[in-house]
């Protein structure tokens, strides 16, 4: 892995309003603005997967499914693809929601 990947996955955004692309209501559309560490090698894999397919710091995503029962899988779009991820996936990357038109939400105080 090259020193650009590493810093990628342990970029956060330290915003409040960051939260588990797993928690992202149907239809919501977010930005993700990082990757939570690896505890272990392998979340490290996962992580290095999800930077692999798109998950990346700056790229919009919206949650268009989910599966049955707890809600696993669940189906992601990020620009033109749409990819499906385990809720334990989802929960590693961290997002901002935004509004209609593509305004960052504030947590509410």
């Amino acid at each position: 892995m090259d020193h650009g990947a590493a810093a990628l996955l342990h970029q956060r955004a330290g915003r409040s309003a960051s939260t588990g692309l797993d928690t992202l209501p149907l239809r919501a559309q977010a930005l993700v603005t990082g990757l939570l560490p690896a505890r272990d090698a392998q979340e490290h894999s996962v992580l290095l997967r999800l930077l692999e397919i798109g998950f990346l710091p700056g790229e919009t995503v919206r949650v268009v499914a989910r599966g049955g029962v707890g809600g696993d899988p669940i189906a992601v779009r990020v620009g033109q693809v749409t990819f499906a991820l385990r809720r334990q996936e989802a929960s590693m990357v961290e997002v901002q929601r935004l509004d209609a038109s593509g305004r960052a939400l504030e947590e509410a105080a």
